[in-house]
């Protein structure tokens, strides 16, 4: 029986987590995309901690009108400088189960624009 497509998502990200996973020196950068917004958290799995945060309902970000693309392009770069002032340089990218394209590529891309190293 054919999978749906939450459950299909659902088994790439658990297949993904099976490898990738936040350390103190070097977090994971979790992306979530509904259809509306996107949201990025920057995390150490080993303490369970959040380091930062950010997504397309902050109030700087969602001022802007502009294209759900460019916007999650800024939701990387928001997400990359508050990390970047936690003290973190280097993440292992966490896609969720989501192809590497449009909203979810955008991201990273601001991401290391912004100056952090995956």
């Amino acid at each position: 029986m054919a999978l749906t497509k939450q459950g299909r998502r659902f088994r790439i990200k658990n297949r993904i987590r099976k490898i990738v996973s936040g350390t103190e020196a070097r977090p994971r950068l979790s992306v979530f995309r509904s259809n509306k917004e996107i949201y990025a958290q920057v995390i150490d799995d080993v303490s369970g901690k959040t380091i930062a945060a950010a997504s397309s309902r902050d109030k700087d970000i969602n001022a802007a009108k502009l294209t759900k693309i460019e916007v999650a392009g800024l939701v990387g770069k928001s997400v990359a400088e508050k990390a970047k002032k936690a003290g973190v340089e280097t993440i292992s990218f966490d896609r969720g189960g989501y192809l590497y394209h449009g909203r979810v590529k955008s991201l990273a891309e601001g991401a290391r624009e912004a100056g952090l190293k995956f």
